[in-house]
């Protein structure tokens, strides 16, 4: 095991005042046994950070070290890491055992100790009884076990893990986040994990990255993340839904953006000097709770209600809502950033 360091790290793609740079100088000290999940949509860059990490893209300029070793000019196989892909990657006419062991063999580990590690990667993943089967007879949940089980033999100094769960449904992402937590509590194995879906940021992250446009927005807990948002991205991409951001609401001031989180508003009997008259345009019940889009003049404000609160308002009914003590955030309106 080992610990993570990325030194203003940056890629272009071409040359000269043409080129395009992709991720600009990410800086990041991840701690021996972290578990770091890099999140953010589509095409901000997190995959390619993690393939530099792994030696599969070229680093344009800053320093990635591994340990103490600098690894900008490794090859992937000198690095000591093992990645998990989105697709498995698994050998579909080679069984469980040899997909897991295959790599060790080309590695000529002896026999016993091949064996061994795999026996103990299988049974650490409930994968014992499917050793002798073929990809084709398993479960996508089982084939993503496999990949794993494949990375872990290795016993690498850093997991590597882009968007493993993108190709499950539901039930069986929550299942294998599960799966993925417990690994880590087992093995303590210094890790990074790509994904676009912030409930598995949320969940599996020690520490998180949010990456936009290649630029590393915020790097903290997820508690920090959620509750005290670097910028508007942030406050906009983490939370389902999302921060309310407010320009122009009464006590907005001018060059600031106010944001309070949905489940942070109360709904109080008369109008509040610290609060606002809003109409109610949309319910939406979610089970166990409501979302009520309403809107304050040009503004929309999304309130968090729990069901058990009453009846539901009737659309274009007036309510009177204030933020909790202590849950608004101000951000500068011309940078995004938090004030």
């Amino acid at each position: 095991m080992a610990s993570l360091t990325l030194t203003n790290v940056i890629k272009r793609y071409g040359l000269g005042p043409k080129a395009n740079q992709v991720i600009h100088g990410v800086n990041a000290t991840i701690t021996d046994g972290e578990f770091i999940v890099i999140v953010g949509p589509s095409g901000c860059g997190k995959s390619t950070l993690l393939r530099m990490v792994a030696g599969l893209e070229d680093i344009s300029g800053g320093e990635i070290r591994i340990g103490e070793r600098v690894v900008n000019h490794l090859e992937p196989a000198e690095r000591d890491i093992a990645m998990v892909f989105q697709n498995y990657a698994l050998y579909p006419h080679m069984s469980v055992y040899d997909n897991m062991a295959y790599g060790l063999k080309i590695a000529k580990v002896p026999k016993d100790e091949i064996r061994a590690r795999v026996e103990k990667a299988a049974g650490i993943l409930e994968l014992m009884p499917y050793l002798a089967r073929k990809p084709r007879e398993l479960s996508g949940g089982q084939r993503q076990r496999v990949a794993m089980g494949r990375a872990i033999v290795r016993q690498p100094q850093v997991f590597l893990f882009d968007e493993p769960l993108s190709n499950l449904d539901a039930k069986l992402r929550a299942q294998t986040r599960l799966e993925i937590q417990k690994l880590h509590r087992e093995l303590g194995i210094t890790s990074l994990f790509v994904t676009h879906d912030q409930v598995e940021a949320m969940t599996l992250a020690q520490r998180m990255i949010v990456m936009n446009a290649g630029n590393m927005e915020q790097f903290g807990t997820p508690e920090e993340v959620y509750h005290r948002p670097a910028s508007t991205f942030v406050a906009s991409f983490i939370g389902a839904p999302p921060m309310n951001l407010l320009a122009s609401a009464p006590h907005v001031k001018p060059g600031t953006l106010l944001g309070i989180r949905p489940e942070h508003l109360q709904i109080v009997p008369q109008p509040a000097t610290d609060g606002w008259t809003v109409q109610v345009e949309a319910v939406e019940m979610l089970g166990a709770e409501r979302l009520l889009y309403t809107r304050i003049d040009s503004e929309q404000l999304i309130v968090r209600v729990d069901e058990r609160a009453g009846p539901p308002p009737a659309l274009g009914s007036t309510l009177h809502v204030r933020p909790q003590d202590g849950c608004l955030h101000s951000f500068d309106a011309s940078t995004g950033k938090r004030l």
